[in-house]
């Protein structure tokens, strides 16, 4: 049977734990793929803004950092005149981890405390809108996070998260062949500065994927993706049939490091 008629009914004929476990086992090179949540948290003033900033800064992202958590990356969006939303990426090495941590969280006393302010808002007076939150696996042509440029290092950064809708699982999971047959891979060729790629176990807008691309400012990420889209393994990849019709959507949104971000 052939690998992609076989993903095709595992995909129609399991549930959430076999699809990530089809995803996963696609090539085992013997190394993990991480998995990372993508929490976005909808403000709907400066007051609400800060809750949520001093919470990650001064609550979340240590106590993570102390499970050995990192890094976490925190962004608001790069030309809005003010702030609605605030973007959180946290990797994690596994599903154990993740599903370990809200209960590690609540016995962290010192996360407690420093969470407090956050934690004690009113029913009346909320610290936030609301907030939505995708979980996603890495793809094997990138497994694991990597940070383009260091935020110790003082530098503004520009980053790209952009999201890819399939209109079926089988899609779906065509796509990311895609990417791990040639799209990765050239991307790091043109100095697209990739942080992760991933697709959705959990979320909304299923089934899709997301990725995040990065470059020091908005002249040089334009000259990333003409290099990109003049390649001829671009120009390969989109015409080959196999690849047709799989993302029926794409959104895109650009980002801006928050002071707090590791990423």
């Amino acid at each position: 049977m052939k690998r992609r008629t076989f993903l095709k009914t595992t995909i129609a004929a399991t549930s959430l734990a076999g699809l990530a476990k089809a995803i996963t086992t696609k090539a085992d090179d013997g190394a993990k793929p991480q998995y990372y949540e993508v929490r976005t948290y909808t403000v709907k003033s400066e007051r609400q803004q800060k809750l949520v900033d001093n919470y990650w800064r001064n609550a979340a992202i240590p106590a993570l950092n102390r499970l050995g958590i990192r890094p976490v990356g925190a962004f608001v969006e790069a030309d809005a005149p003010e702030v609605t939303k605030i973007y959180v990426l946290i990797p994690y090495d596994s599903l154990d981890i993740f599903g370990s941590v809200p209960g590690r969280l609540a016995a962290d006393t010192e996360y407690q405390n420093a969470g407090t302010e956050y934690f004690a808002v009113p029913k009346s007076d909320p610290a936030y809108t609301r907030f939505e939150s995708d979980l996603l696996v890495a793809f094997d042509g990138q497994k694991k996070l990597e940070v383009p440029q260091a935020p110790s290092e003082g530098k503004s950064w520009l980053f790209e998260l952009r999201t890819y809708e399939s209109p079926s699982e089988a899609k779906g999971i065509n796509k990311v062949e895609m990417f791990d047959h040639g799209e990765v891979e050239l991307m790091h060729q043109v100095n697209l500065g990739p942080v992760f790629f991933g697709q959705a176990l959990v979320g909304t807008q299923l089934p899709k994927l997301t990725y995040m691309v990065s470059s020091e400012n908005a002249d040089e990420h334009k000259k990333h993706w003409k290099a990109f889209f003049d390649a001829p393994v671009w120009k390969k990849l989109l015409g080959d049939p196999q690849y047709r019709d799989n993302v029926s959507r794409v959104s895109n949104t650009f980002l801006k490091r928050t002071p707090y971000s590791q990423i």
